[in-house]
């Protein structure tokens, strides 16, 4: 049984079967919202410890670790070992039945283990193959183990985070993996188009270090054309103001005029137009040229209310504005608006298992709930299950299971 955020008929990915090596987060995260938009995404993984992300905690919801929680929704898990002769064969032809193989092993790994492009390819030319690395095929050390902070490090996105006076600063999430992870799932969903029309396959090539400079944007460009390292700005913006946070009297506030009418209508709503018409301050190049006199005028009015009660006046003014909110609250906040942030799943161990939402919708899913998503499997939940599908014989599987080479979950 299979299910998805989008699954039934007209999911755009239904019918479609992904054979997942990966392990971690880039690569799990691309999987993942390929189960979404409809896949059914096996997710292969080692026999006694699992994928590395299961033994992340704390925080566990029970014996499972919340960081595994999100990464694997919507997967079904074959436990078995690769160094088995027959795992690995099992392995072998469930790559070679898929349309897509998405795999993040060490560089040579997958060639060693008869996994790489070219034997996948071999038996299965119309395959979608997606090998994601830290650093790329063509960099000089290929083989250099990559994990996000290390990334973040080394693509400049650490050092445009933070103060001006404080040292780089590691963003809170892992961005250079969700940004691989993205960029994968749409190179995969690209190359699935293009198979669709010329009935060819290939291989796509996705490494953090890469997404990473690609999501560094107008900085990077910045950077390029002034040949200068772009400063650390802390909340603020190097090129708008005001555009940051600022404090009132009962919490922080963004205020996002980005524009000089919405700077207009920033300050009749703070009471204070002679701001507009002050000199210093009517373009936007002049607000950045005296970006202290104008927050410290801003941050003084702003103190007479609350984060909340300035929110609403300012968007009914239609100035961009948001409270700077807690994860938790966040989520609750965007949940009570309308947004459905969260989907509930049936976890076979943990029971009713809320999990965040992929960041996209399909309009036409009709109306109501919508068809059941699985929830993250249990290791080795859908073993035998996977490799009866692959057809082994019950003794065939039987033999595996005896000596551990592979392993069923008993819950089912």
């Amino acid at each position: 049984m299979t299910g998805s955020p989008c699954a039934g008929p007209a999911a755009p990915l239904a019918g479609v079967r992904v054979a997942d090596l990966s392990r971690v987060l880039a690569g799990p995260y691309a999987t993942m919202l390929l189960a979404d938009m409809g896949a059914d995404v096996v997710k292969v993984e080692h026999p006694e410890r699992g994928d590395d992300t299961r033994s992340w905690g704390p925080p566990w919801a029970g014996d499972q670790a919340a960081y595994y929680l999100a990464l694997n929704r919507g997967k079904r898990s074959l436990a078995v070992d690769l160094k088995d002769p027959d795992g690995l064969a099992a392995v072998r032809a469930l790559c070679a039945r898929a349309d897509v193989v998405v795999q993040n092993f060490r560089p040579g790994t997958a060639e060693r283990l008869g996994l790489g492009y070219a034997d996948v390819a071999a038996d299965n030319p119309g395959a979608v193959y997606c090998s994601v690395s830290g650093f790329g095929p063509g960099h000089v050390r290929p083989d250099r183990p990559g994990f996000d902070v290390v990334v973040q490090g080394e693509s400049g996105l650490m050092s445009t985070t933070g103060e001006p006076d404080t040292g780089p600063t590691r963003i809170g999430v892992p961005l250079a993996d969700v940004l691989t992870g993205l960029n994968a799932a749409a190179a995969v969903c690209a190359a699935l188009v293009r198979r669709a029309a010329t009935g060819r396959g290939g291989h796509v090539q996705v490494s953090l270090l890469n997404s990473a400079l690609s999501g560094l944007v107008q900085v990077g460009q910045s950077a390029l054309v002034t040949g200068v390292e772009p400063e650390r700005t802390g909340h603020a913006h190097a090129a708008i103001v005001p555009y940051q946070t600022f404090p009132t009297a009962d919490g922080e506030l963004v205020v996002a005029a980005g524009n000089d009418e919405l700077y207009r209508k920033l300050c009749a709503v703070l009471g204070r137009p002679d701001l507009a018409e002050d000199p210093r301050f009517r373009r936007n190049a002049d607000r950045v040229a005296h970006r202290e006199a104008l927050v410290a005028e801003i941050t003084a009015a702003l103190a007479a209310r609350g984060a909340e009660e300035w929110s609403a006046l300012l968007t009914d003014a239609g100035v961009p504005v948001g409270k700077v909110r807690g994860v938790l609250e966040a989520i609750r906040t965007a949940d009570a608006s309308g947004d459905e942030p969260t989907l509930t799943v049936a976890h076979p161990v943990l029971g009713d298992l809320e999990l965040v939402r992929p960041g996209f919708r399909f309009a036409d899913r009709g109306p109501g709930p919508g068809p059941r998503v699985l929830p993250p499997p249990l290791l080795g939940q859908h073993s035998t299950e996977v490799l009866e599908e692959l057809g082994l014989s019950a003794e065939q599987i039987a033999a595996l299971l005896e000596r551990g080479a592979v392993v069923q979950h008993p819950v089912r």
